[in-house]
């Protein structure tokens, strides 16, 4: 059997100032940045999963948050130089940090591409100031351009802006306008994804007033026709890589996540998912508010919940992942990462193909352009 990719996940749940939409593991700064017992935490927590892992190598690293660049260039040298020490790591693999305009200085992110990130993932989400302002976010239009450039000056050669469309009173003209600047900074890769008013967000409580379903439909069709001309190439949901001949520009660690390969995460609130050499598939999470994680690191039990998947329940997850991805996956990936036959879900993979939902040829599953525009409806067929 094919050995299963594994990839780490690190959280870092600070950020200057909570965003209204967001729904992640995140909160805002109040008083002093504990770095160094933050770091020591996640070497702790990293060293208490190896025993599930052991013997297998990182094919990517992604440090998310929060704003990881909240931490300074020092400290993420010195957890980089932990996580070499405790896992064989591939060389040249791919190691993402999620970064903010408003923390970009240029020196900084010198030393960050100096301590072996070389990965950047910019959250832009608009270069509309007044857009910025309805999203909460503590960044201008201007600073948005500049960290683009402050990236490629600090030697990053592959970086990705997360922007975002169907904003508060935004037109059709005002999100064409956001790509455009986004593409004109020669990023390799862009996030571009729609505004969705998610439960516990300050967003879901207060509602604003977002474009109607017509408007958002005429933004992501116009919109993807101007990335296609750009040169980017949509390969999920809302990824769009830059056209290369091997696929470099894909985000890998994602790629991974879709794939349904394997991931460690460490942090507060950070998700893993381990599959045990007999099949069998665990997925779990840490404690979520940073400083009863530090405790339970300590204490060696930073894991708040964990649960073996359900045999019955692993083909759906794994097509609720796969069938995100534009070109499909390949037909024998199935039994390799799930270590069950194919043929479990042949009933269900008719059903879709009656219904015009997916393409099932000798190599491929994949959505047809009817599929893709009901994605929903495609993986529900698999629960």
């Amino acid at each position: 059997m094919t050995p299963i990719p594994l990839s780490l996940y690190i959280h870092i749940p600070w950020c200057i100032k909570k965003c209204p939409y967001c729904d992640f593991n995140s909160h805002q700064i109040n008083g002093a940045l504990p770095e160094q017992d933050y770091i020591q935490a996640l070497l702790k927590d990293l060293e208490q999963e190896l025993p599930a892992i052991w013997g297998r190598r990182l094919e990517s690293v992604f440090i998310g948050g929060g704003t990881p660049s909240v931490f300074s260039a020092e400290g993420i040298d010195q957890l980089l130089s932990g996580l070499r020490a405790l896992l064989p790591m591939r060389p040249a693999m791919e190691i993402t940090m999620e970064a903010n305009p408003g923390t970009f200085e240029q020196e900084r992110f010198k030393a960050y591409r100096q301590a072996g990130i070389n990965r950047l993932s910019i959250g832009i989400q608009s270069f509309n100031s007044t857009h910025l302002t309805a999203l909460g976010r503590i960044h201008n239009g201007s600073e948005a351009s500049n960290a683009a450039v402050i990236a490629k000056n600090a030697g990053f050669k592959h970086f990705n802006l997360d922007l975002m469309f169907g904003l508060p009173q935004q037109s059709t003209e005002q999100a064409l306008d956001d790509l455009q600047q986004a593409i004109d900074c020669e990023p390799t890769h862009i996030s571009w994804y729609q505004l969705t008013l998610e439960p516990n967000t300050l967003f879901h409580h207060s509602p604003p007033t977002l474009p109607n379903d017509e408007k958002v439909w005429d933004m992501q069709q116009q919109g993807q026709v101007l990335l296609k001309q750009a040169g980017f190439q949509q390969y999920e949901v809302s990824a769009y890589a830059k056209q290369s001949s091997n696929d470099q520009h894909r985000c890998r660690h994602n790629m991974n996540y879709w794939e349904f390969g394997d991931y460690i995460g460490i942090g507060a609130g950070a998700h893993g998912k381990i599959t045990s050499p007999d099949g069998t598939i665990q997925r779990y999470s840490k404690y979520r508010q940073p400083q009863q994680y530090m405790q339970q690191v300590n204490l060696a039990d930073a894991r708040s919940s964990a649960q073996q998947l359900e045999i019955s329940s692993i083909p759906f997850e794994f097509m609720l992942n796969a069938l995100r991805l534009k070109q499909g996956i390949d037909r024998n990936l199935f039994k390799q990462r799930t270590h069950l036959d194919l043929s479990t879900i042949t009933a269900k993979l008719e059903s879709a193909q009656q219904r015009g939902l997916i393409m099932n040829d000798q190599q491929r599953l994949v959505t047809t352009p009817k599929g893709w525009d009901f994605l929903n409806d495609s993986m529900e067929l698999f629960i």
